[in-house]
């Protein structure tokens, strides 16, 4: 045995992602439309009626007409894990730019920290199973993230439209679910107190049983991801 223990290295950034929750937990308690999740270990939100019904309607049918198989970053592809279909909005679209800022105005994060917010559809049977919003340091796409404004922090996703039955959003770790209801927003931060990687924040889109959904998601890094 040696006379020194090995450090445990700190992330230089964990700095940053403190903050990010703190500020961006502290607007949102701060607003009385806003409605915090009582839940240990995680951050959660809820905002009904963020979204009228013709902003709703506007981004279900753009992403009809611009919806593909979605995708995974993942070095371990499985077709079976989400087979919803997605799209990449234009944030600068008039149908598109008014409900992205307002997400970022709403969390209090600059614009450029924020992805380019992208819509979903599931339709009968479709699913997105358990996953993490943040990336895995420990996955070849880590490398090229950095590059790219680094983790994600807090995610926002939005619900376009009710659905008749299942499409919930499920966080089993955390004890929560989410039935979809047009206009409803949520928002969690995907790292922990400390600034690192929060497991408790798992969650998945369960299938759709009777109807469609549609959603939007919209995703923010710990540096811009806008250049």
């Amino acid at each position: 045995m040696g006379f020194f223990s090995k450090a445990k290295q700190q992330d230089p950034m964990a700095t940053v992602r403190q903050a990010a929750g703190a500020s961006v937990a502290a607007r949102l308690d701060a607003n009385p439309k806003v409605e915090r999740v009582a839940i240990d270990g995680v951050q959660f939100y809820h905002h009904a009626d963020f979204a009228d019904a013709a902003t709703c309607k506007k981004l279900v049918a753009l992403i009809d007409s611009k919806r593909r198989p979605s995708t995974l970053l993942s070095d371990r592809p499985n077709s079976s894990f989400r087979t919803s279909e997605s799209c990449d909005m234009d944030r600068w679209s008039a149908d598109v730019q008014p409900t992205d800022e307002a997400i970022a105005q709403l969390l209090g994060i600059d614009l450029p920290h924020g992805e380019t917010m992208q819509g979903q559809r599931y339709a009968p049977g479709q699913q997105f199973r358990a996953h993490h919003d943040y990336f895995h340091a420990s996955e070849s796409y880590w490398e090229r993230m950095q590059q790219q404004g680094g983790q994600r922090t807090w995610t926002a996703m939005l619900y376009l439209n009710d659905v008749a039955e299942g499409g919930a959003t499920w966080f089993p770790h955390a004890g929560i679910k989410v039935a979809p209801k047009r206009g409803l927003l949520l928002a969690w931060n995907n790292m922990s107190a400390d600034g690192s990687p929060n497991a408790l924040t798992l969650h998945e889109g369960m299938p759709v049983v009777d109807g469609v959904k549609y959603i939007v998601t919209k995703w923010f890094r710990e540096r811009p991801w806008i250049k």
